[in-house]
């Protein structure tokens, strides 16, 4: 299966502009035959903190644009939102897997990033997510998330595509980068990660989105232009690598 990484700008809080801003680059993906297309996070607005300025009901504009667009180029496609689940609950950072027949799935950010005092603005999630796309176990992540191997690695048995969208800041790109390689290295996993380029909320961003394979080699980067990364990937490889370098299996978790 054909996977599209697109690295966009976001017209900051203006869902309307950004929106139809990506859906060239959602054709274009599409048009390349891919069939899971993935966004940043917060894809529609940027990272804002504003969350009552910026929060959609659940299956408000932004879910609703992605469901369309899965429709309209018979593809997935993945980002996340920021969402309120009712109005008088708090919002959470949401990553959202739309398919071609109409089905919604969702992710809720498990760690906000407290150091940004996202953590104050919106609520973590409780669940990891892992759905199936074409015959791929693809595991959902945003973000934060990143840095936190020990959400990743129970997935790692049947996972065989990671996903994570984010607004990572370029100040901190390396470590962005290091810790993309390292999850697909130590869970043996395609990882997708996805980055916005440009200017949001005082922050710069420099993109870097890569596509890596279960080795830890890149499939697909690029930095700070918009683009539209492809890779293709294959369960069977996942399978591949696993069987030749059974290092999964010497994983020792839970010990005190």
């Amino acid at each position: 299966m054909r996977i599209a990484a697109v690295q966009h700008d976001v017209a900051w809080e203006d869902g309307v502009a950004t929106r139809k801003r990506l859906e060239p680059l959602v054709a274009a993906a599409a048009a390349a035959g891919s069939r899971l297309i993935v966004l940043t996070e917060m894809f529609a607005t940027g990272f804002s903190l504003e969350a009552d300025r910026i929060a959609e009901p659940v299956d408000g504009p932004s879910s609703q644009w992605l469901s369309e667009q899965a429709r309209r180029h018979d593809a997935w496609l993945y980002g996340s939102i920021a969402e309120r689940p009712a109005p008088d609950e708090k919002p959470r950072n949401v990553g959202v897997l739309a398919g071609p027949d109409g089905a919604l799935h969702r992710y809720a950010k498990l760690h906000p990033f407290t150091y940004a005092r996202e953590d104050e603005s919106y609520d973590a999630g409780e669940d990891t997510v892992t759905v199936t796309v074409d015959g791929l176990r693809v595991s959902l992540f945003v973000c934060y998330d990143l840095r936190f191997a020990d959400d990743w690695w129970p997935l790692a048995p049947r996972t065989d595509v990671y996903l994570c969208c984010a607004n990572w800041p370029e100040s901190r790109r390396s470590h962005w980068l290091a810790l993309l390689q390292a999850r697909a290295i130590e869970n043996q996993a395609y990882v997708v990660g996805v980055n916005r380029v440009g200017e949001g909320g005082g922050l710069s961003y420099a993109g870097d989105s890569r596509i890596f394979d279960p080795l830890g080699e890149m499939l697909a980067g690029a930095a700070r232009t918009e683009t539209v990364l492809t890779a293709d990937v294959e369960a069977g490889e996942v399978t591949k690598v696993r069987d030749r370098f059974r290092f999964l299996q010497d994983r020792r978790t839970g010990r005190p």
